[in-house]
This record gives C-alpha cells, structure tokens and sequence, in this order.
C-alpha cells in the first residue's frame, strides 16, 4: 500500500504527458521486464520470442501478429510468421502449425526459414496421422510434404532423416490395405480380397507386406479356381524371394491344383 501510495503521489507531480508515458512504460515492462517499443518491429519480434521461451503462448502470438499485420514489409515478418508456427508446434495445435510453416512457404519463398518450415509442416501431419485403422488423410500429406523436402533440399543431412519418416508412414498405409485384407478374407470376399493384395504388390513392395501379399493372391486365385494366374505367380514369388518364408506354403498350394 505505501509505495502504491509513493507512486500515486510520484505521478500527481508530474503533467499530463508525463503521467502517460509513464504508465506505458511501466505497463508494457510488467510482464517481459522490459519495456516493449512498438513502433520497432525488432523490439516487438525479440518481445515475442522472450515470451514464447517463456512459454506465455497469448503474449506471444500477440507480439507476432503485431509483427506480422503492422510491419509485414519488414526484415522481420517472415521471422514472426516462422516463430507464431513454432509456438503452435509448440503447442501441439499441429493443424495450425502446418498451416502457418505453409503461409509462411507462401509469402516468403525466399526465406531462411523455408526450409524448416517445410520440413516442420511435414512432421506436424506425421503427428496428426492416426493409427493404421483410420482415415489416412493426414498420413499421405506427411509422405507428400517430406518428399517435396526430399526433391527440392536433396543435399540436406534432413533429406535422410525424411527417408526414414516416409518408410515408416508407407509401412502403416500398407497396414491398412493387409488389414483390410484380412476383413474381406473373412467375409469370403475373394475378388475384394485380390483387389487389396494387388494394391500391396503395386504400391507398398518397399513395406513387410509385399511378400504375404503374394501368398495371400496365390490364396485367393486357388480359391477362384484362376489356376494359370496362380502358377505365374508362384513363378514370380520365387524368383524374387529364392528363400522366401513362405515357399513351403506355396508348395503345398501346389498340390491342391488339378493335374492337366
């Protein structure tokens, strides 16, 4: 209460300028410990990042968008723009990351930042991508962004790092299709069941579910008493798997075809 009163009786000396320029200061310097000049950029930017480090997330978008929407011609925009996608990672709010690191692409192609800003977009959508028995959506967007990381920073140390990633996104969209597989199989759908191997053997020859494809298609051409075409593939399955795991299962496959 006394230097409450201290300061009230400080502030009754001075003018009216005074007083307001006064409380400014002092208002702007409560919370970061400093004063926040914002009529320079570089003051408001360095006040936003001093306040996400400090993880005061409403403070520092609201520095950013400052930053953004007032000085947007200026040296640091695309550093306000990069930093507000930062704090929503940050956040896990990936949908909104992923699309501030995009904006950001955008409207600063030339940036600094552009390069992690793909590669961030990218790992936002590997963490929206659900299990292997939803929707995919998010999934094919990550092995997109990472890919276009891949073609356009092809010398990057992060272009290997991005290899990884992508296998281990197509390994679950080739889950999926095995799986869905399995629930044709099941309901003794047979030409569904084939469409499905046949997307595996297409697509996914890089995942652990392009060798059981090929027994699960021998499978569900015996079933459909489609001879010809299993005994092609049987040749096939051979010759690219010499040691296959399954050539005892082929084998006796074999055995149930009718003698010619």
């Amino acid at each position: 209460m006394k230097n409450n009163t201290k300061i009230s009786q400080f502030l009754g000396s001075l003018p009216g300028f005074f007083i307001c320029l006064t409380a400014v200061l002092f208002i702007s310097g409560c919370g970061s410990g400093a004063a926040v000049d914002y009529r320079d950029p570089e003051s408001v930017f360095k006040a936003g990042v001093a306040a996400l480090n400090d993880n005061d997330f409403i403070e520092s978008q609201k520095m950013f968008d400052i930053v953004r929407l007032q000085f947007s011609t200026t040296q640091y925009a695309d550093d306000a723009q990069y930093y507000l996608a930062e704090l929503n990672f940050k956040r896990r709010d990936f949908i909104i990351a992923a699309f501030n690191y995009n904006m950001l692409i955008r409207s600063f192609p030339t940036s600094e930042y552009a390069k992690r800003a793909l590669y961030k977009s990218a790992l936002c959508y590997e963490e929206l991508s659900p299990p292997s028995d939803r929707d995919q959506e998010y999934t094919k967007k990550a092995i997109q962004a990472f890919s276009e990381f891949q073609t356009v920073y092809a010398q990057d140390s992060l272009a290997t790092a991005a290899t990884n990633h992508i296998v281990a996104l197509r390994h679950k969209l080739a889950e999926r299709e095995f799986n869905t597989t399995l629930i044709y199989r099941k309901l003794y759908s047979w030409k569904a069941t084939l469409v499905y191997y046949d997307t595996l053997i297409e697509e996914y020859p890089d995942t652990e579910f392009y060798e059981p494809a090929f027994l699960g298609k021998v499978e569900m051409l015996t079933q459909l008493k489609r001879y010809d075409e299993a005994k092609a593939l049987i040749e096939v399955y051979r010759k690219k798997f010499p040691s296959g795991k399954f050539l005892n299962d082929i084998s006796t496959i074999e055995t149930t075809f009718p003698a010619k």
